[in-house]
């Protein structure tokens, strides 16, 4: 039976209001003791073709079932039930309740009959997906919470991801009529954690200021489900209360959501929009939408566009969290951003974030014909999500609304724009500027972590696409380095003079950004010697050559005494110049983008007395 959008809704709306069956003599609750082991599959096994292409995703978890579930402690009283083995989350403790989130796993494989399972109605696995639930409900607290660092903590993270998983953990098996008993419990449980997290009084969850939006969301949808399968009317006007809640606080007037107090790509589109994306599929709240609208429009200035349609490279160097520095146009299964596309209906500009449906159809027949064996899941990458969001399905967009989307992104529309985005509580800036040569972004303000960093972030090329992409890191951001220090490692307070000119300060050093049609120059001065230094994306068929002809091929690294560096791609030029001419250096490093890894970054670093004047020009 193919999996559809509606089964898991289906099962949540419809079931709850079922009475409990008898069930067949092997779903009864197993005896403490040693466990019989599931087999592993067959040689051979599974085969490609027989899964539909919307629950290829599955395939991975399949091929680690039987060894992950073998893992389950079955000798140890103590720690009965424990899914050892390493294969999710650290640490890999029996006090960790995150550990166990792929009990969800376990009852899925196990209540789904489909061609390609054979763990469908297995006794062994259901054994052991008993103890592990055993265990999992042994570690919540009193108060309904679960931990995740220490026992007996209370965990924002683990309290809500762990909602969710037991809630469709709960369905699974009223799916299958097993378990009556440990069914029961689990209503118990998920009543008592669903009461905690919607608690306002909840200082673990609903933090002052707030943070780590994607937590909270998550456990706000898995008690969203939760109420759908174990009903209660004064904790659903609770969750109402609570949406209202993360709609006016958890997102920054600048439009990311807080994660913790600063922007995070990869948490912002991997993590929260989808977790939004359920809430709102079960609750078809609007504010989730206006939530969503507002946070593509910020997203849109933060994903840079490669003109030959392979990606985007993303604003990572602002990340609080993570460092995704890109996105390739078509990502195949298994995508964990996925279930964010529900959204695209509602706000078309999102689609230009999203792999078609065309060409994830494309990516699936592939998949399908592939005569390799299927590739097993590495332990840590076995995340629960990708196939627990599974069957609500997708809603990918077209090519069509996905080429109409890339056409309406700020920087693609227009050629000429200052955009300054402020959040005066967290006291941040964040600058976007477009000329008719390039688009380039900046930071200022307090840094809300130590892998953000500040100053001139990226700088975007019309037809080079990113020529200049500040990292993570001290040795590869774009800045003035000074005693071993980036500046871009302060607290930049800047002085808006003008909309082409802007002044920044740290202790150290002065910069003023100077914009004109076609370039940006920085006026430098340090308190002593410091390095210019600005991280280059280089494409194998570049020229790329010093003032002094010293040329550099491409992934090789020189040195020349020159007053510039030019870099020719295609019929665009790009030529940083320098005042004076100076000893200077271009090194190549192990940094690439996107899948054919072909944009390499290479670091350019001009050492000086402690004023320098360099300018970007883009022709």
């Amino acid at each position: 039976m193919p999996l559809t959008r509606r089964a898991l809704l289906t099962t949540a709306a419809a079931v709850a209001a079922t009475p409990v069956l008898a069930s067949p003599a092997h779903a009864q609750a197993p005896a403490a003791g040693p466990l019989a082991k599931l087999p592993p599959l067959p040689p051979g096994a599974p085969a490609r073709r027989l899964f539909a292409p919307l629950e290829q995703r599955f395939a991975g978890y399949l091929a680690i079932l039987a060894p992950m579930t073998n893992d389950v402690v079955d000798t140890d009283s103590a720690s009965y039930g424990f899914m050892a083995g390493g294969w999710w989350r650290t640490p890999a403790q029996p006090f960790n309740s995150r550990v166990q989130e792929h009990v969800f796993t376990l009852s899925w494989f196990y209540a789904n009959r489909r061609p390609w399972n054979p763990y469908y109605r297995d006794p062994a696995l259901l054994a052991r997906l008993d103890a592990a639930i055993q265990h999992y409900l042994k570690l919540q607290n009193p108060d309904g919470s679960w931990p995740e660092y220490a026992p007996g903590e209370r965990g924002k993270a683990s309290s809500g991801f762990g909602l969710g998983y037991l809630a469709k953990t709960l369905a699974n098996l009223r799916q299958a009529k097993a378990l009556p008993a440990r069914r029961r419990q689990l209503e118990g449980a998920l009543s008592k954690g669903v009461a905690w997290y919607l608690d306002p009084a909840t200082t673990q969850v609903w933090d002052d200021p707030f943070a780590y939006t994607n937590q909270a969301v998550a456990g706000v949808a898995g008690s969203a489900l939760t109420l759908k399968l174990v009903p209660n009317q004064q904790l659903r006007r609770q969750l109402d209360e609570r949406i209202r809640f993360v709609a006016k606080w958890s997102q920054s007037p600048a439009g990311f959501f807080y994660d913790p107090r600063g922007m995070d790509i990869n948490y912002n589109f991997e993590v929260m929009l989808p977790e939004m994306a359920e809430l709102h599929l079960l609750t078809k709240n609007p504010a989730l939408v206006s939530m969503t609208r507002k946070f593509t429009d910020w997203f849109s200035y933060n994903l840079l566009r490669e003109p030959d349609g392979s990606g985007w490279l993303t604003y990572y160097a602002v990340s609080d969290r993570t460092a995704t520095a890109y996105y390739d146009d078509v990502v195949p299964d298994p995508d964990r951003t996925n279930l964010g596309s529900f959204f695209v209906p509602a706000v078309p500009e999102l689609a230009a974030f999203f792999t078609t449906r065309e060409d994830r159809a494309a990516t699936r027949a592939a998949w399908a014909a592939d005569p390799a064996p299927v590739p097993p899941l590495a332990k840590q990458d076995t995340s629960p999500r990708i196939i627990a969001h599974a069957p609500y399905g997708e809603a990918l967009p077209s090519r069509a609304a996905k080429r109409a989307a890339i056409a309406r992104v700020p920087y693609l529309r227009k050629d000429t724009f200052t955009e300054l985005r402020r959040d005066r509580v967290e006291n941040q800036d964040y600058l976007y500027v477009r000329r008719p040569g390039f688009y380039l972004g900046a930071f200022f303000g307090t840094r809300p972590g130590s892998a953000v960093k500040a100053g001139t972030g990226f700088l975007w090329h019309p037809h080079a696409g990113t020529v200049i992409h500040a990292q993570q890191t001290a040795t590869g951001c774009w800045a003035t380095v000074r005693a071993g220090k980036a500046d871009a490692e302060s607290n930049l307070v800047a002085e808006y003079v003008s909309k082409d000119f802007v002044r920044y300060r740290s202790a150290d050093v002065v910069t003023e950004l100077v914009t004109t049609r076609d370039s940006v120059t920085r006026r430098v001065t340090a308190t002593s010697a410091a390095t210019e230094q600005i991280p280059l994306v280089l494409q194998p068929g570049d020229e790329v050559v010093f003032s002094d002809g010293t040329a550099v091929p491409y992934n090789e690294s020189r040195g020349a005494t020159a007053s510039s560096l030019t870099v020719r791609r295609g019929r665009s030029t790009i030529t940083i110049t320098w005042s004076g001419v100076r000893p200077a250096t271009l090194t190549t490093s192990t940094r690439t983008y996107l899948r054919d890894q072909r944009r390499r970054v290479h670091v350019l670093r001009i050492p000086h007395d402690g004023a320098l004047e360099t300018t970007v020009h883009c022709r």
